[in-house]
């Protein structure tokens, strides 16, 4: 990604992130967002993915493939969502905020990858630098470059894959499926 955020704008998108969960768990009402207040780069049309760990392990994780809103608008939604609507979980009470852990993922535009057999497009990936869609009809499943790091293997990665869209785990080996691939600027809470 080579419009890369300033360290600052990384932190205000972080602590927009938090404050939109903590307010939507405690069933507080969020004060709209001064779009005055931030950076042109905060303000422009950004799509994000917000995940919530809690000692490493998935807690929930909501976003947005395509940009449709300001980038600061798109995290506190997804932060909001990612806490209450992941439908993999149950909602995130009080008693776990000051245990979980904010990770953002800023996206760059999805765009298609062309390939003509299962073999090529195992080729055609960049783990730990792709995120990848997979569509088939109206099934559409994603995951982020991160996930790599728990699924390096790149048979494994379009497995698991499809078997989150709902489709057989090798539905890529012998179906032309619509490929997409995307990059992150991923940061995190420090602890």
């Amino acid at each position: 990604m080579t419009d890369q955020l300033t360290d600052e704008e990384k932190q205000t998108l972080l602590h927009l992130a938090r404050e939109a969960m903590e307010h939507a768990v405690k069933g507080k009402k969020l004060s709209p967002l001064d779009m005055s207040s931030l950076t042109p780069r905060l303000r422009e049309n950004g799509a994000s993915f917000v995940t919530l760990t809690i000692n490493d392990e998935l807690r929930g994780c909501i976003g947005a493939l395509e940009a449709y809103q300001p980038l600061a608008v798109d995290v506190r939604e997804h932060a909001i969502a990612a806490a209450l609507e992941d439908p993999r979980f149950r909602p995130v009470d009080e008693s776990e905020l000051n245990r979980i852990k904010l990770e953002v993922s800023r996206l760059t535009a999805p765009r298609l990858l062309e390939y003509s057999s299962g073999g090529e497009l195992l080729v055609k990936l960049n783990p730990h630098v792709d995120g990848v869609i997979l569509k088939d009809g109206r099934r559409r499943a994603t995951f982020l470059p991160q996930v790599w790091e728990k699924i390096p293997d790149p048979a494994e990665f379009l497995n698991h894959l499809c078997e989150k869209m709902g489709a057989r785990s090798n539905l890529w080996r012998d179906t032309k499926l619509q490929v997409f691939v995307y990059q992150v600027e991923e940061f995190h809470e420090k602890n």
